[in-house]
């Protein structure tokens, strides 16, 4: 995969991102900014779907996961899979033997987490050309870094792929149950069917 070169001195290091493979991604939309079209507050926010979603799933978790066990993170975490790789998490499942809360501090995290759950897609896709290169490049990357999961929700498709090292990955309706863990499932679909929402 080559990804675009682009003048970086005319994109403020703000709307970067992520990095992969030492190359700096964008937020979608970041063309706006540098054009003066947007502001930079304009193109890194959630959308509003995407924030309900994310919501809803940590609802789900914080109701049912085992708090004495667990941490559950959120708000565009980020992790340091390595020296060019810089990767975000919509929400992240740790482990607290692995991640204790003392051991926080002002920089990424450099150890994985045992589940990770992406909402949507945030970055500029570039030279990934389409959504699923984006997702299938990112979902590698993490599982290489050693999270146990990942569990990627796609509005658009209304679809979910969730995915673990050394098999096969599952495209699921997201109308259907889906387990994050020990028993604790989410269905998108029916809960915005029974919130009323358009996008059910």
């Amino acid at each position: 995969m080559v990804l675009p070169r682009i003048p970086a001195k005319k994109i403020p290091a703000a709307l970067i991102y992520e990095i992969i493979d030492g190359k700096p991604i964008y937020y979608k939309g970041y063309e706006e900014v540098v054009n003066g079209t947007k502001t930079i507050e304009e193109v890194i926010g959630s959308s509003n779907l995407q924030s309900t979603i994310i919501e809803y799933l940590l609802m789900v978790l914080f109701k049912s996961i085992d708090l004495t066990k667990y941490r559950v993170l959120t708000n565009e975490t980020g992790l340091h899979l390595s020296k060019k790789n810089n990767l975000s998490g919509d929400i992240v499942i740790y482990d607290k033997s692995v991640l204790p809360v003392r051991s926080a501090d002002k920089h990424y995290i450099s150890v994985p987490p045992k589940i990770q759950i992406e909402v949507d897609i945030d970055a500029y896709l570039g030279a990934f050309g389409t959504p699923d290169g984006y997702i299938y490049t990112k979902t590698d990357k993490l599982l290489q870094f050693g999270v146990e999961k990942v569990i990627w929700l796609t509005s658009e498709s209304r679809k979910v792929l969730v995915a673990t090292k050394d098999e096969n990955w599952s495209i699921i309706d997201w109308n259907k149950d889906i387990e994050i863990v020990n028993g604790i499932s989410f269905n998108i679909g029916k809960y915005l069917k029974d919130e009323e929402s358009p996008f059910a």
